[in-house]
């Protein structure tokens, strides 16, 4: 009796290049066997051996990297094998970045479960010009912390850090999801140390977490900053909204749910009004101390500003700064492009 090919064939007479269609469905069985048996060849465990090996996913790392990372460490034998059964899977958007501990004796579909359980260690972000609650909530957040663990942690978070608002450098961190708030605290601080291999002051800092809440760019960031100077210089207050911004927050910003809205809403007659040395509106200086955490950016900025005839400037609806050197141009700047 004919093959189901050959009566496929004859029924449409199909051929390529003088090549019959059953000749074709069995080179593609062939390959598909060679591919599967290539697969599991590929999917054993590297080794017998059981110690745990440190292995760390970055943020961003696709399976690519990932598995030739994997194969790199002796911890899988074929990164394509791994690659391929990830994709296939639907399990490589699954894996999350972070800190494993992986033996080589696992087999592939073992290794691949254990990503799935999640890292030992995560990376948690904190971005630039957060206040000390946001970040103990943010780190507090990307543990996973929940219930009395995530108020203990963001609790001794604000306690230790107390004194160190502007010191807790943004940075990405890895972390061990056991890490208690005094280990974050020392961490960051620890950070900030680090990248300050040039000299400030602690007015540096406070002007540097203004420039971190008031522009939006590097390159306006030493001009903002020498307007600033400009004002302190003359005895003139700074009027700048983050730091009455600030003042608001520190009043209605909630612990430990941290729901710190404040930042983003324009300020009202009232809150021009509130009684706080951080009101720089009501009192000239610099206030007592920074009101957000800077980064690299805000500090050099802060520390090597530029001096211009500038004394005013405003950001547009579309976040382009415009400089004054008089009230008047000021006011027709605010005219002109915000139609006050």
């Amino acid at each position: 009796m004919a093959s189901f090919a050959e009566r496929f064939s004859k029924k449409f007479k199909f051929k390529v290049k003088g090549i019959k269609l059953h000749h074709i469905l069995f080179l593609f069985l062939a390959f598909f066997l060679v591919g599967f048996i290539l697969f599991f060849r590929s999917s054993g465990a590297v080794s017998s051996v059981e110690t745990k090996e440190r292995f760390v996913i970055e943020p961003g790392s696709g399976a690519s990297l990932v598995g030739a990372n994997l194969e790199k460490q002796g911890l899988v034998k074929n990164s394509l094998a791994f690659k391929v059964y990830v994709q296939l899977t639907g399990k490589a958007a699954k894996i999350q970045a972070g800190e494993y501990l992986i033996s080589p004796n696992l087999d592939l579909f073992g290794l691949v479960n254990l990503l799935l359980k999640g890292p030992e260690e995560v990376w948690v972000t904190i971005p630039e010009g957060l206040r000390r609650e946001e970040i103990a909530l943010k780190i507090a957040n990307g543990l996973s912390l929940a219930g009395t663990a995530k108020n203990v942690f963001i609790e001794e978070f604000l306690t230790k850090s107390k004194s160190l608002e502007g010191y807790l450098f943004p940075d990405t961190y890895l972390l061990p999801r056991d890490i208690t708030g005094t280990q974050m605290v020392t961490a960051m601080k620890s950070t900030f140390d680090g990248e300050m291999d040039f000299r400030y002051t602690a007015n540096d800092i406070i002007l540097a977490s203004i420039l971190e809440r008031e522009t939006i760019t590097a390159e306006e960031r030493p001009i903002v900053a020498g307007i600033l100077i400009n004002r302190l210089n003359a005895g003139m207050a700074l009027q700048t909204d983050a730091t009455v911004q600030y003042a608001v927050g520190t009043v209605n910003c909630v612990v430990p749910t941290a729901v710190c809205d404040w930042w983003p809403r324009p300020l009202t007659q009232a809150d021009l009004e509130i009684n706080s040395s951080y009101n720089t509106y009501k009192y000239p200086g610099f206030p007592p101390g920074p009101i957000s955490n800077p980064g690299l950016s805000s500090i050099k900025a802060a520390i090597n500003y530029e001096d211009s005839d500038y004394w005013y400037y405003l950001h547009d609806s579309e976040g382009q700064i415009h400089y004054a050197q008089t009230l008047e141009g000021h006011n027709e700047n605010i005219s002109r492009y915000l139609g006050r």
